[in-house]
C-alpha cells in the first residue's frame, strides 16, 4: 500500500483526544511511507491527519470540491491540493488515488464515504482493503448493527468481513496488508463505477 485513503470528521468532537489520534495516525502513516489522500480541509480531524503526516514529512494530497474553497477550508500546506467539481467526483478522485481506506471517528459524511467504498468492494469496482479504526470504540454500534444486519440475513458474512477493525493503528495497518477481498458476485469491467 502506497497510498490511504483517510476518511474523518471536519469537526474536532468533544474529546481532545480525537485530534490526537487523528494527528497521531498521519504521523504513523507518513512514517511508514504512505501518501494520505484526503479531503483537503484544515479543519476538524481532516486537518489533523494532514497536520500530522506533513509534520513528519509525508506527502499528503488533498481532494476538495471547488464550491468548498469559498468557505476558507482548504489546507495550505499540502504536498498537492486537488480541485474538482462535485462530491461524486471527490470521492472517485480519491478512490482513484488510493491503494486503501481507512475511516476514523466522523459524522453522515464520514459513513457516507465509508459505505460507498465498501459497496464499491462487494460489487467487485475495486478490491482494496477498508479499515476502521475504532478509537475508543467509537464504532462500537455499528459493528453491533452489522452484526444484527447479518444474523437477519440482509448482509452476507463475507461482505461484512470486508471491513476491518482494530483499535489499533499499526494492527490496522498490519491486517490491510494481509487483506484478502472475497470474490464478487456481479463481475463488472473497470471504469464502470
Amino acid at each position: 500500500m502506497k497510498s490511504i485513503a483517510v476518511f474523518c470528521a471536519s469537526s474536532l468532537g468533544n474529546d481532545p483526544a480525537y485530534a490526537q489520534v487523528a494527528y497521531d495516525l498521519g504521523g504513523f502513516l507518513a512514517k511508514a511511507q504512505i501518501r494520505v489522500i484526503y479531503g483537503g480541509s484544515k479543519l476538524g480531524l481532516m486537518g489533523k491527519v494532514a497536520d500530522g503526516a506533513l509534520a513528519d514529512g509525508g506527502e499528503v494530497i488533498g481532494v476538495l470540491p471547488d464550491f468548498m474553497t469559498t468557505r476558507e477550508i482548504a489546507h495550505e500546506h499540502l504536498s498537492e491540493l486537488m480541485l474538482v467539481g462535485s462530491m461524486q467526483e471527490r470521492k472517485l478522485k480519491m478512490h482513484e488515488l488510493s491503494d486503501a481506506v481507512i475511516a476514523l471517528p466522523g459524522g453522515f459524511g464520514t459513513l457516507e464515504e465509508l459505505f460507498e467504498m465498501v459497496t464499491w468492494g462487494q460489487l467487485g469496482l475495486h478490491r482494496k482493503p477498508i479499515g476502521i479504526l475504532n478509537f475508543k470504540g467509537f464504532y462500537d454500534h455499528l459493528i453491533l448493527l452489522l452484526e444484527h444486519m447479518t444474523a437477519e440475513g440482509l448482509l452476507k458474512q463475507r461482505n461484512a468481513d470486508m471491513l476491518i477493525v482494530s483499535k489499533e493503528q499499526d494492527r490496522l495497518l498490519e491486517l490491510m496488508r494481509d487483506y484478502l477481498p472475497p470474490e464478487p458476485i456481479i463481475q463488472i469491467k473497470k471504469g464502470q463505477v
